[in-house]
């Protein structure tokens, strides 16, 4: 661990956009300092080092040829979706914690791969999911806390992007790469996990993606509160937020947040909850700080992996709901994912750990059963 006065030391992986959005927090953070560059494009990296403020800094084309080059304490990842096993797990087995861009992985099998190796090295891996990391979500999630619990939870996210590229080729576009986000902020805010979804994604006549852009979704949690996500990325006019436009309602009152703006809510009886946003660090800067945080304190950051994987395994379960025109069970796809790693699993000792999951509901915290049973804790490395 990092002594309390020393900034972390962090070999990043990845130099695109990305990458140098990652290079600007870490300049700007007195907590973290780079020590090492990685991407494929070496020269790419050393630019990117240098428009940073980081000139001299090691840079390689990969991971492990600045591993025992350089004096780090943790790897950042910050490479495509694809990469983020093989980059995540190779910094774990040589002992160094990861914090990695979301989503965990490109598919929930080898997130659960590099969750074991995360349990077989001992270290943490995080997942920085950066839009917990707004103060008026802060706000938001403070007056939710005064209402009881949530019965109801929804979020209208309606965009016109024209991203062009892989994004409008996608099957789809709207689940894979941008619901992740608010199915995240469900599960924060309601404090409660899924256990179904129903799903029914659809392309307007005149979107200009391939696939499927917009989408009906509701999850259903093991309490029996509900979350209801109503998208699409074709919807020019009248837009909301990246975040999204929320409701909450519960027995105390309910609450809305557009996104952007402080919240507001109002108890069973209408009279005001005070919306108190605070001044900490947001966005990826907000991920940073609470990973150094947790280094320093060993406590357990909001995106650690073993929980951080329910979220990617919401994106699945609502893919093969709409692609399957059914009700699909959250420990369906996990149970699935597990039998998945386990078999593509090449390091033994991975595989090892895998196997000796008792279920991977008791790993991940997930509810057993859609029924109100209370989730179990996830185990944790020490």
């Amino acid at each position: 661990m990092p002594a309390s006065a020393e900034p972390v030391r962090i070999i990043q992986v990845g130099a695109g956009a990305m990458g140098r959005a990652w290079l600007q927090a870490i300049t700007d953070s007195d907590q973290a300092d780079l020590v090492g560059l990685v991407d494929l494009d070496q020269e790419a990296a050393s630019q990117a080092a240098d428009a940073a403020g980081f000139s001299g800094v090691p840079v390689a084309r990969s991971l492990e040829r600045l591993l025992d080059r350089v004096d780090a304490q943790a790897v950042l990842n910050v490479t495509v979706p694809e990469a983020h096993a093989s980059v995540s797990i190779a910094a774990l087995l040589h002992g160094l914690p990861v914090l990695c861009e979301k989503p965990l992985a490109e598919s929930v099998s080898a997130g659960l791969s590099m969750i074991a190796a995360a349990e077989l090295s001992g270290k943490l891996l995080m997942v920085s999911q950066s839009r917990r990391y707004w103060r008026t979500l802060s706000a938001f999630r403070q007056q939710i806390a005064q209402l009881g619990c949530v019965g109801t939870l929804t979020c209208d996210f309606f965009k016109a992007p024209r991203f062009g590229g892989f994004r409008e080729e996608m099957a789809y576009p709207l689940l894979l790469d941008m619901a992740i986000h608010q199915f995240d902020l469900a599960r924060d805010l309601i404090g409660d996990e899924p256990v179904a979804v129903f799903c029914d994604s659809y392309n307007p006549s005149w979107s200009w993606y391939r696939g499927d852009a917009a989408a009906h979704v509701l999850f259903e949690f093991a309490g029996g509160s509900r979350f209801g996500f109503n998208g699409s990325w074709c919807s020019p006019g009248l837009e909301t937020s990246w975040n999204g436009e929320w409701r909450a309602s519960g027995a105390g009152g309910s609450a809305t947040w557009d996104g952007d703006h402080a919240p507001t809510a109002t108890d069973a009886d209408g009279g005001p909850i005070a919306a108190m946003v605070g001044d900490e660090p947001e966005q990826i800067a907000g991920s940073l700080a609470e990973f150094e945080a947790a280094l320093r304190t060993g406590t357990i950051p909001s995106g650690e992996a073993h929980s951080n994987v329910l979220s990617l395994a919401m994106v699945e379960a609502a893919i093969r709901s709409t692609a399957e025109s059914r009700r699909v069970l959250i420990a369906e796809v996990l149970d699935e994912a597990h039998a998945v790693a386990v078999g593509n699993e090449r390091h033994p000792e991975i595989r090892a750990v895998l196997e000796s999951w008792e279920s991977v509901q008791s790993v991940t915290g997930a509810a057993q059963h859609p029924h109100g049973r209370p989730h179990q804790e996830p185990k944790l490395p020490l």
